[in-house]
């Protein structure tokens, strides 16, 4: 490597860079290595390898803005599309639902908690106008097979550079902004489609009922089966709200099972009217946390409906007994349809919506879902 410093190669030399005060920044060149760095009052903010490569430190790097593209891996982080409920709360089942947009919450017992768009009506925290509530709606001991859950998965396609289950694995990060009415330790999981490979995490909230910023670095997984670029699930990401000693393993490392929390991680269903609230929800690849990756209004819309639409005011001529809609924009997989009355039958759902009948000429709402 060679090290182009004023003008002057630095090969063979530890430079010192010009400019500045005097003696509070160095520039070393390691031959060994082929390496070089940039260190300020000997803490390293830069260095370029033998392959070009840079890697930056400290929070000039943390707070740069995005620019490359598709950053965050979720979509709708900052719960601000809510085509489904509206801003309505929603009460869990023992079926996934979904609360806003790609968010979906379970629980193996019914009716554990509630979860809504900007429950509770507090203020988010800074630079976010939205956030997801999750309230307990009692004091519910968890048993050992207990599962109670908020969850995004992402499809394959938007996951598959991460190389996940190969040599190549890449390291990603975790970021969020949580608030709760209770403190502890907290536990989540990053779990593959085949539900046989975890890794179990924990983040802790030290004050209750106040917005913090958490950050986990995941090493990629090396081992066991992950889907690639295709349209099934790439990565399950879990934020447990009560999981129990069956579903719970230990964090910081990969395992051969089905873990959805953290072994000890605190349960929110387990205090009636708990509170736990989540926005900024960013999950990119690399070793630090940067800004959270804020999209158009309508790019982040257009992502949404590749996996749930509503097409509202369809009128269906009664003499006609058929109607063909386009989707808004193509869906992940052929939707499952359903009208909003009139007697809908429904023969097709692939790139077409098709052969509907009707007996009025009311107005239906025709919803379209892609949903995993």
């Amino acid at each position: 490597m060679t090290v182009i410093i004023n003008g002057t190669d630095s090969s063979a030399t530890t430079p010192a860079l010009t400019g500045g005060t005097a003696g509070t920044s160095t520039g070393p060149y390691f031959p060994a290595t082929n390496q070089w760095a940039v260190s300020t009052n000997g803490t390293q903010a830069m260095l370029v390898d033998a392959s070009q490569n840079v890697t930056l430190s400290g929070t000039l790097y943390a707070n740069l803005p995005n620019t490359f593209g598709f950053k965050n891996r979720f979509i709708n982080g900052a719960m601000v599309i809510d085509q489904k409920n509206a801003g309505a709360a929603i009460t869990q089942t023992t079926s996934r639902l979904s609360v806003v947009d790609r968010w979906q919450i379970y629980g193996s017992i019914a009716s554990k908690f509630t979860a809504q768009q900007n429950a509770g009506a507090v203020t988010p925290p800074a630079g976010f106008n939205n956030y997801l509530g999750i309230t307990s709606s009692s004091a519910y001991s968890i048993a050992a097979t207990d599962i109670f859950y908020l969850t995004q998965w992402i499809e394959g396609f938007n996951f598959a550079d991460m190389s996940w289950g190969t040599a190549n694995a890449q390291t990603v990060t975790l970021s969020f902004w949580v608030r709760s009415s209770l403190t502890g330790t907290f536990g989540g999981s990053c779990v593959n489609s085949a539900e046989n490979r975890s890794y179990p995490f924990t983040y802790s909230i030290a004050v209750a009922n106040t917005w913090e910023k958490k950050s986990i670095t995941i090493a990629g997984d090396t081992s066991g089966t992950w889907i690639g670029a295709t349209n099934g699930v790439g990565l399950k990401l879990f934020f447990g709200l009560g999981v129990g000693t069956t579903y719970s393993g230990t964090a910081g490392a990969w395992a051969g099972a089905l873990y959805l929390s953290a072994t000890g991680a605190t349960s929110v269903v387990g205090t009636n009217a708990a509170t736990f609230y989540i926005t900024g929800v960013q999950l990119e690849k690399g070793s630090m946390a940067t800004l959270f990756d804020y999209r158009s209004y309508g790019t982040e819309l257009g992502l949404c409906l590749r996996y749930y639409q509503t097409l509202p005011g369809i009128v269906v001529n009664p003499a006609a007994s058929w109607l063909s809609i386009t989707y808004v924009t193509p869906m992940r997989a052929n939707p499952t349809v359903s009208g909003g009355g009139g007697g809908f039958t429904i023969d097709s759902a692939s790139v077409y919506v098709g052969n509907f009948y009707q007996t009025t000429r009311a107005a239906q709402t025709i919803t379209l879902s892609a949903e995993f």
